[in-house]
């Protein structure tokens, strides 16, 4: 173990000869009996530049909301082609590694153990890198999908049914429903995060760099990397990071709000939603002090728990049958209209390609340096074959089990039962709607309130560790008091964003800073491949 908490390589493995040690342009200090151990000048430019935001947000909430409105709308219509074509690239790529023999390259050297069991991993996996989202858009995702794809009007240009709708036909719009859902929360999300942590995971711990985003950018940029061609990729990964955070945070507090209201009458407010992120980043620093083992992990297990609770409570008492034939026939259709969803040239369903695709994948770019970080931390020891295969097919496979579970239980309950209500709630309060339909209602809500919650937590901590690692140089046992920094942060970021425009403009954050950021995971997608040729396989 070297003294940055970084593990050295266990056997073979090509390291990269540089002068350059680990924490060398870091200022080590304290103030009071806060010790602190960061990097100069990314601490500096990303939490004075994060402050400024915070600030002039809350000063001008009333003009910020329309220059958020206008930043996400010129982003998503005028780069859509970008963004599809960019998550296209991180798909092929994760399928070629997993199929080439760089696949058998091991993270951490020829002999590196896995620090985590198959367990273990894959909660903290899928914790944090979809848990809020999936509670949110697991149900209002696929209506909205459906009632725009069999609505009078689909297919014009006002329509946002995907690939022109099914005006009157229930079935095909169910099935472009469902495969539009899953087209967003399976292959692409994951590919982007796998290339992410692979790249992170491949410098750190076989090549003996810094665990940063620069450091995967050696090969391409040499010695420069520790200048300002490196800060500058460190601070665009420590914003999109802390903007696509606060975009969850803030859509967790809408939802967990939207509940309480529904079950308890607690009102909902810009008042009521601040009080909720303070309490839940609370117990979120609480979590950050346990650390990694302790606090992350063991909430993850929680959620997978709860998680798997709710998604088998619903099969069971659902349309049991209609489900899992579901899950079979959303794969099939999801395989089916993959190659129309994924092209990113010459489509007629603007809205649609907009509104949802290109944020959906801004807001996963934006989210991978946090995501990919925190897999290549928890992920030493796995072959590159084993690890994006994880990584990529397991998470999609439970991806599109959740989403046809409640998706389609949902688009059910609107054909078979007219059940209005669902089809016109909020999207934030869609789930606990849908869940109203079927027995112990109430139970039921109050675990899907106390998911929200956990998973807002999980995202928070794991999210500040990730930050923190980053703006210490690469240093992963940086002092806590700068990871309590961060989480509180994240959330006064996400308190701004909700104040300032709320849904549109943490959308709007999550699209402009996960642009940038596009180009440097295109940049890296070419470090990936010259650093896995040096490697002995």
């Amino acid at each position: 173990m070297s003294d940055t908490g970084i593990p050295e390589p266990e056997g073979e493995t090509d390291i990269i000869d540089t002068d350059y040690e680990i924490g060398q342009d870091n200022i080590t200090t304290s103030i009071g009996p806060f010790g602190l151990d960061i990097h100069n000048p990314v601490f500096l430019i990303s939490g004075l530049a994060v402050v400024a935001f915070v600030l002039v947000t809350l000063a001008f909430q009333n003009q910020a909301e329309a220059v958020f409105n206008g930043m996400r709308d010129w982003l998503t219509s005028t780069f859509d082609w970008f963004f599809l074509l960019a998550g296209n690239v991180f798909v092929l790529l994760g399928i070629y590694l997993i199929f080439s023999p760089y696949g058998k390259i091991r993270l951490g050297g020829a002999d590196a153990k896995p620090d985590y069991t198959y367990t273990g991993w894959f909660a903290m996996l899928f914790a944090a890198g979809m848990g809020i989202g999936l509670m949110f858009y697991g149900v209002s995702e696929p209506i909205s999908h459906y009632t725009s794809s069999i609505a009078e009007n689909a297919g014009t240009p006002e329509s946002w049914a995907p690939l022109g709708g099914a005006p009157g036909d229930t079935a095909k719009a169910q099935s472009l429903a469902m495969s539009a859902t899953i087209f967003h929360w399976a292959l692409h999300p994951w590919a982007i995060y796998a290339i992410v942590a692979l790249a992170l995971a491949l410098f750190s711990y076989n090549k003996g760099l810094p665990l940063a985003m620069r450091s995967v950018f050696y090969p391409i940029f040499g010695e420069r990397v520790w200048g300002w061609t490196g800060h500058v990729i460190d601070v665009l990964a420590v914003l999109a990071t802390l903007f696509g955070l606060a975009t969850s945070l803030g859509i967790g507090a809408e939802q967990a709000n939207a509940g309480l209201n529904h079950i308890f009458g607690l009102p909902v407010s810009e008042v009521s939603k601040v009080v909720l992120i303070v309490f839940i980043t609370g117990i979120a620093l609480t979590s950050v002090v346990a650390g990694m083992d302790a606090g992350v992990q063991r909430l993850s297990k929680i959620n997978m728990a709860l998680a798997a609770l709710l998604l088998l409570f619903v099969i069971a008492v659902g349309p049991t049958l209609a489900i899992l034939g579901g899950i079979f026939t959303n794969f099939v259709d999801y395989a089916r209209y993959l190659p129309e969803l994924a092209n990113p040239f010459g489509r007629s369903d603007k809205n649609f390609l907009d509104g949802w695709t290109s944020f959906y994948w801004a807001w996963w770019i934006s989210w991978s340096p946090f995501v990919g970080m925190f897999i290549a931390r928890v992920s030493r020891g796995r072959t590159v074959r084993e690890f994006i295969t994880c990584v990529l097919v397991i998470p999609s496979v439970v991806s599109i089990v959740w989403m046809t579970v409640f998706g389609d239980t949902a688009i059910r309950e609107i054909i078979v039962n007219n059940y209005e209500a669902l089809a016109q709630a909020p999207l934030d309060l869609k789930l606990f709607i849908m869940l109203e339909a079927l027995p112990l209602a109430t139970i039921t809500s109050v675990i899907g309130i106390v998911l929200v919650i956990v998973f807002f937590v999980t995202s928070s901590d794991s999210g500040s560790i990730v930050i923190d690692t980053i703006t210490a140089g690469g240093k992963v046992d940086a002092p806590v008091p700068q990871r309590v920094f961060w989480a509180s942060f994240e959330g006064l970021v996400a308190i701004a964003l909700l104040l300032g425009g709320g849904l549109t403009a943490l959308q709007a954050m999550a699209v402009s800073t996960g642009f940038p950021f596009t180009f440097v995971l295109l940049l890296a997608c070419f470090a990936i491949i010259k650093g896995l040729r040096s490697e002995p396989r």
